[in-house]
């Protein structure tokens, strides 16, 4: 015989549900919530993943050009020349005095190895 209880309040029907067993079905339904949640994250994932000292130094307040630039390893003119622009336009884009046209952007995302959404926020 079944723990549940039904009984009818004002025509509609409700459940009595022991505390054990109210407890189980909560947990199954929470993983069954956070295994939905995971596969919708699976099919957006854009790939992009921000190391460690990225983030930290976004969270500084430096460009993301000049943290991509620093995680990477790479010299402002290593870049500029990788990217196919002069220093001096570069220093500008990472000091935020200009910023960078989208061809620009996309040259300096291939140079560092990440999608331009990487590069811009």
């Amino acid at each position: 015989m079944s723990r549940v209880q039904t009984i009818e309040i004002d025509g509609y029907k409700a459940y009595l549900v022991p505390a054990d067993i109210w407890e189980r079905v909560k947990e199954m339904v929470e993983d069954a919530e956070d295994a939905a949640e995971y596969e919708r994250a699976v099919v957006q994932d854009d790939g992009v993943r921000f190391p460690h000292e990225v983030a930290s130094a976004m969270l500084e307040g430096a460009h993301l050009v000049r943290a991509w630039r620093e995680y990477r390893g790479m010299t402002l003119q290593a870049l500029a020349d990788a990217a196919g622009i002069s220093k001096a336009y570069l220093s500008q884009i990472e000091a935020g005095k200009r910023t960078g046209t989208a061809a620009t952007l996309k040259k300096l995302a291939a140079a560092l190895g990440v999608p331009v959404g990487a590069l811009v926020l």
